[in-house]
């Protein structure tokens, strides 16, 4: 995480990032979830309404075809269809998977998937210790979700982990509340076809890999758990000896 940190520094935003747009709408959303004295069930409540946005805009870049249907009126409607196989899910424990009623509540029969990445407390490197993913995974496109990104260091082995089980590179779409430019930087150099989806972007991280400004450590924050000292905000710690 440390080489990630000194690289990409005033290099461009990549092209395959989308963020959100700012409304007003969604900049109180932000204002609420960042201030540290918003209570837990204004917390969740609005994290729940900012990852249903964020997981409809991602949907807008799925590949559609035309397709013709009959209304009720007995007249064609010229539309669109997915022209894809089948949509999957993957969420980064713990704090991912706070992202999948959000995703279920817009894909009908949507598969889910997990992975559960932590950082060793010793050397700093990501390690996985948990995987289950759905059969024949590799015709889908996959949301990979994880609610704040600030090495991408978890981010990009996830995504190594779905290329190993065959996924194709441009099928992958990471999806996450809130990055830092560090994030962005490493996942697009390192995977330059996975499509990156935000609704916000900070451009610092601290020497403690914390996004600045930031919104503190999400999985704490919504489930109400005790902070990890000196963790990341991305990444659950895993001590070992």
């Amino acid at each position: 995480r440390a080489a990630l940190a000194s690289a990409h520094q005033c290099h461009p935003l990549p092209r395959t990032l989308s963020v959100l747009k700012s409304t007003p709408q969604v900049r109180g959303m932000h204002t609420i979830i960042r201030d540290k004295e918003t209570s837990r069930d204004e917390f969740i409540f609005y994290s729940k309404r900012l990852m249903r946005l964020l997981i409809e805009h991602a949907l807008s870049f799925l590949p559609f075809q035309d397709c013709v249907v009959r209304t009720p009126q007995g007249q064609d409607y010229a539309g669109k269809c997915y022209a894809g196989k089948q949509i999957t899910g993957v969420s980064i424990l713990r704090a991912g998977e706070t992202m999948e009623p959000a995703l279920r509540a817009v894909c009908k029969d949507v598969r889910i998937g997990t992975i559960l990445i932590q950082t060793n407390q010793l050397t700093g490197e990501p390690e996985l210790h948990y995987l289950r993913l759905p059969k024949d995974i590799s015709d889908d496109h996959v949301i990979l979700m994880d609610c704040t990104v600030s090495t991408g260091a978890a981010a990009m082995m996830a995504v190594r982990v779905l290329l190993d089980h065959d996924v194709p590179e441009d099928k992958i779409f990471l999806l996450s509340l809130l990055m830092a430019e560090m994030g962005v930087h490493s996942v697009a150099y390192a995977f330059p076809r996975v499509r990156i989806i935000t609704t916000a972007v900070d451009k610092r991280v601290n020497d403690l890999f914390r996004i600045i400004p930031g919104i503190g450590n999400f999985g704490d924050r919504y489930f109400g758990t005790d902070a990890v000292p000196d963790g990341s905000d991305e990444e659950e710690v895993a001590y070992t000896g």
